[in-house]
């Protein structure tokens, strides 16, 4: 279990900044930019970054039969996985990405069944419905109507689309991260993703007004999205995935609504229920089951 404490750290830290971009991303759209663009200026702040860092360090080539890998990786994880997202935020509620986000693990859990031939044993059945269960009651009891989506079926559509992309990114790109160091891994899959993300959002990219944006409205939530929830998100993902399961990185998803509960209380927008109390145990004996118990056995 000890291996495990600085994964399942890094597991939490991301979790943390995915549960507070719920808020913040929805800050800036579409008042500040699109959401294709702001997926553009996320995939391309990442690639820059990555690439910046990889030249002070030796890079691993890619073999060539891990290449159709990667960029299925590139692609549905840092293209479709990310577009469908703020997508789906744009046009629906911060409200509706939290409870389907957490999808995810079922997917995975699903996707490793019929991929690699992985059995489904009771414990981790019992663990993914208790988080579930819980994430549905933290979620349902919360306050609807904090912000206005613009079209929730087609959003929420969207954040079915990001959930089933990103439980197969996690599957196939396990074995890379376990094979390639993180910066040599990210620097191409991020270009894969911004290849594919360009003619997305370049349009949307190019008429947002930069030189008169507003710094806590927009330029500071926006860094956020870029460093926070790209770079450091996916390079803590990453190494968390390099140690774990993928099951037990994608279960940690069941964390987001409970961040998202305790920001909206640092903000002064929300207070502690029983309700809250009861699922807040819920999810967290759903990770319990799905990744310390089956370590212990």
């Amino acid at each position: 279990m000890q291996k495990k404490i600085f994964p399942l750290l890094a597991a939490t830290i991301a979790t943390t900044i995915y549960g507070v971009n719920h808020t913040v991303a929805k800050m800036v759209m579409p008042i500040y930019i699109g959401s294709l663009g702001l997926v553009f200026l996320r995939v391309l702040g990442a690639t820059i970054m990555f690439w910046t860092i990889s030249l002070f360090f030796k890079s691993k080539p890619i073999d060539k039969e891990d290449r159709f890998t990667i960029l299925k990786c590139g692609i549905f994880g840092m293209s479709l996985n990310i577009a469908a997202f703020i997508a789906g935020l744009d046009y629906s509620t911060p409200v509706n990405s939290s409870i389907l986000i957490i999808i995810s693990p079922i997917f995975v859990v699903i996707l490793s069944f019929f991929i690699f031939k992985n059995k489904i044993n009771f414990v981790k059945i019992l663990g993914i419905i208790l988080g579930f269960i819980g994430a549905i009651i933290l979620i349902l009891t919360a306050d609807s109507n904090s912000s206005i989506g613009r079209n929730i079926p087609l959003g929420n559509f969207l954040f079915i689309v990001n959930s089933i992309s990103y439980a197969y990114y996690l599957i196939i790109v396990k074995p890379m991260a376990e094979k390639y160091d993180l910066i040599t891994l990210f620097k191409w899959l991020f270009l894969v993703g911004l290849i594919f993300n360009f003619p997305l959002g370049i349009n949307q990219f190019l008429e947002v007004d930069w030189v008169n944006l507003p710094l806590y409205q927009a330029i500071l939530p926006m860094a956020f999205v870029v460093l926070g929830t790209t770079c450091m998100t996916y390079f803590l993902n990453g190494y968390a995935l390099s140690k774990l399961t993928s099951t037990e990185v994608a279960v940690f998803m069941y964390l987001q609504p409970i961040i998202g509960v305790l920001f909206a209380i640092f903000t002064k927008s929300d207070t502690v229920t029983v309700t809250i109390i009861i699922a807040s145990i819920l999810i967290f004996s759903g990770v319990y089951l799905t990744t310390v118990l089956k370590s212990r056995n």
